[in-house]
């Protein structure tokens, strides 16, 4: 077994290691492993144990309104790539060659867990651009 330093060295270089987009992807699923919720502080309450735990929950008379929204291209027409590229690029902080990697990999989530204000204007952007886009 390694010493711990020298197994969180080798951690710490694996996540160096990684790409804008992993890295974002390994942020996503540790919040998830930690138990945590997808794009904010800890669950509070009991942990669900089991099947009467989820009925219960189902119970409630109201759904719970969605605060957190990905936006996912579709489509998009080839001539208008490179506008649709430099569009991503601004509203992520991806560099060149991985928003273009992301944009070539239709369809595909570009951004996740927006407030829908800011979802839906870059939404609207992108299909100004004549992009087909989708507020998830």
């Amino acid at each position: 077994k390694q010493p711990s330093s020298q197994k969180l060295d080798r951690i710490a270089g694996d996540l160096l290691d990684l790409t804008k987009l992993e890295r974002h992807d390994y942020a996503v699923l540790f919040r998830h492993k930690m138990g945590l919720n997808r794009y904010g502080p800890a669950l509070s309450g009991p942990i669900s144990s089991g099947p009467a735990d989820v009925a219960a929950a189902g119970s409630d008379s109201k759904p719970a309104e969605k605060t957190a929204f990905d936006i996912r291209l579709e489509k998009y027409d080839a001539a208008v790539k490179i506008k649709i590229i430099k569009e991503v690029r601004s509203f992520t902080d991806l560099g060149l060659k991985e928003a273009k990697e992301l944009v070539e990999k239709v369809p595909a989530v570009l951004k996740k867990g927006l407030t829908k204000e800011e979802a839906a204007a870059i939404v609207e952007k992108l299909k100004e651009l004549g992009a087909s886009v989708v507020l998830e």
